[in-house]
């Protein structure tokens, strides 16, 4: 189990292990001089936690946890590279997917300059809500506002805006996405490209399209 909150690497110390999310959400944030925390990619069942062990990096400047809890399996960072030393087909698909991250990194950094902010909170939702089961989201107000980088009143006002137009609907600590295709407009082209890049380089056994987002998923599920 990997609770909410769980750290998995800490900023400029040796990475461990690398995680492998069956189940949750694992936020990679980067950490202003006053310890603030801007979320700038995320993972779930799709990926893992700690690319820069594929890469032959010992640690990053980032921070990893999880912020919704679930499930997964770890592996020791010397195990992982023995492995990757005798599986070339393994270390390629890893490095397609270190490939997808750096695009998600670039739509994030593309959404914040040019996004306004309801347009930015609704591929957040998106994002998270192609890595869970079900609708609900466990999310705060607050900790939507660390995640995004901008103030709590700010937060609140986009919700109520997505909410008003009965796209979600927020309660205490959680978050239910009712309109889906709606969500998807709102959020516009700030949504949707590593999602399709993802698509096009990582296969999926269980879905016969690979979809990483919920919109090819459908189709097959």
């Amino acid at each position: 189990m990997l609770p909410k909150g769980r750290v998995l690497i800490e900023p400029n110390q040796t990475i461990e292990h690398v995680y492998f999310p069956e189940s949750g959400v694992a936020s990679v944030v980067a950490l202003n001089s006053d310890h603030r925390p801007v979320e700038i990619a995320i993972a779930g069942w799709e990926g893992l936690v700690g690319p820069s062990v594929i890469l032959g990096v010992d640690c990053t400047p980032h921070q990893s946890f999880f912020q919704m809890e679930g499930t997964g399996y770890r592996i020791a960072t010397p195990h992982l590279i023995q492995v990757l030393e005798a599986s070339r087909t393994l270390h390629d698909l890893l490095l397609r997917y270190i490939h997808v991250l750096t695009i998600q990194t670039a739509a994030t950094a593309m959404s914040n300059g040019d996004s306004i902010l309801s347009e930015r909170l609704a591929r957040w939702l998106l994002m998270c809500h192609d890595r869970v089961d079900g609708d609900e989201l466990a999310l705060t107000h607050e900790f939507l506002s660390l995640m995004l980088a901008v103030r709590r009143p700010g937060v609140t006002e986009a919700i109520h805006l997505l909410e008003g137009t009965g796209i979600i609907k927020a309660r205490r600590a959680n978050v239910t996405i009712l309109d889906r295709e709606r969500l998807e407009e709102t959020a516009g082209d700030s949504y949707g490209v590593p999602e399709a890049e993802y698509e096009r380089l990582i296969p999926n056994p269980d879905r016969s399209d690979g979809s990483l987002s919920r919109r090819g998923r459908s189709a097959v599920e």
